[in-house]
C-alpha cells in the first residue's frame, strides 16, 4: 500500500549554498512518497537552477522584501501532499524526519502537528554559543513551534500570517492546537547558523523583536508571550541545569553574554514598536 504523499515547502531567497545542502539531505529521508516545493523569493543568486535540479515544482514570488510566510502559504496552496512539511533553505533533515512525523500522526487521529526538535550547527565560537542556548529550548512547549501539518488544517486556519515576520511560526502553531494535539517527533532538524557574527546577530535581533510585536498583540497566550519576550524566564531556564551551562564555561559564559545583547537591543525594538499594535 502506497504511503501518503508528503509536501515538502522550501522558501528560499538567495541561499544557494545552503539550498543545494537542504535538497540533498531529502534524498536521505526514509520516507519513500515526497515531494518538493521551492519558493523563490527573487534571487540573485541561482536558488532557482539549483531548485531546478531536484524538483520542477519552483515558484518565484516576485517581490521585494521579507515574504517567507507569503512564500510558505504559496508552496502549500500548489501542494498535493495529504501531509505538508514547511522548512526554511538553511535547514536539513536527519533521515527519519519525515518517517517519524507521519508516525505521529497516524497514531493518534486527534493529533494535528508535530514539531520537529533543532538543533543548531555552525562555525566559529559564536556558532557554538547558539548551538548550547538551541539545546535548552528541545521540549519545551512555549519555545518550540509545529512544522509538519495536515494541508487541509493548514488551509482551514488560513496559513502562516502573512503580515507577520517575527513569531509567525508559534502564531500558526496556536491556531492548529485549537484543532486538537500538538506532539513532538524524537528526530531532529539541524538549522545551519554559519559563521554568526555577534554585531549582526544583535542588530537582526533588534530589527524582529520590533517585528516580534505584532505577535505578541494578537496572540491568545499571553503566559507564553511573557515566556518567549522576558530574559528571566530565559535565565532561568539556562541555570536549571547548571552542568550542560557550564560544561565548557567560556562557551557558556559566551552564550549568556551573547543572550543578554540579544535582549538589550531586541528589548529596546520591541518597546519602540509596541506601541504600534496596542489596538
Amino acid at each position: 500500500m502506497e504511503k501518503d504523499l508528503v509536501s515538502i515547502i522550501i522558501p528560499t531567497r538567495d541561499r544557494s549554498e545552503l539550498l543545494r545542502r537542504c535538497l540533498d539531505c531529502l534524498k536521505k529521508q526514509t520516507y519513500p512518497n515526497i515531494e518538493i516545493i521551492v519558493v523563490d523569493g527573487n534571487s540573485k543568486l541561482d536558488d532557482v537552477q539549483i531548485a531546478k535540479e531536484y524538483t520542477d515544482k519552483v515558484f518565484v514570488f516576485d517581490k521585494i522584501g521579507d515574504h517567507r510566510c507569503a512564500q510558505r502559504n504559496l508552496g502549500v496552496k500548489n501542494a498535493s501532499g495529504k501531509y505538508v512539511l514547511v522548512i526554511d533553505s538553511d535547514m536539513e533533515l536527519t533521515p527519519k524526519v519525515i518517517e517519524g512525523c507521519v508516525e505521529r500522526m497516524e497514531k493518534d487521529e486527534e493529533v494535528r502537528a508535530v514539531i520537529i526538535p533543532e538543533r543548531s550547527i555552525g562555525e566559529g565560537f559564536w556558532a557554538k554559543c547558539k548551538s548550547l542556548e538551541k539545546s535548552f529550548y528541545v521540549g519545551i512547549d512555549w519555545m518550540e513551534a509545529a512544522r509538519f501539518f495536515y494541508r487541509d488544517d493548514f488551509l482551514r486556519v488560513g496559513g502562516y500570517n502573512e503580515k507577520m515576520t517575527s513569531g509567525e511560526d508559534w502564531d500558526l502553531s496556536q491556531r492548529i492546537g485549537e484543532l486538537g494535539k500538538i506532539v513532538r517527533t524524537d528526530e531532529f532538524l539541524d538549522h545551519n547558523e554559519g559563521r554568526i557574527d555577534l554585531w549582526k546577530t544583535v542588530k537582526k535581533k533588534y530589527y524582529y523583536a520590533g517585528e516580534f510585536a505584532k505577535y505578541a498583540k494578537n496572540s491568545k497566550h499571553r503566559e507564553n508571550v511573557g515566556h518567549q519576550t522576558g530574559i528571566v524566564s530565559r535565565y532561568k531556564l539556562f541555570l536549571s541545569n547548571p552542568k550542560k551551562l557550564f560544561r565548557h564555561p567560556l562557551v557558556g559564559l559566551g552564550m549568556l553574554f551573547m543572550k543578554t545583547c540579544e535582549f538589550g537591543f531586541g528589548g529596546v525594538g520591541y518597546l519602540i514598536n509596541i506601541s504600534k499594535y496596542e489596538k
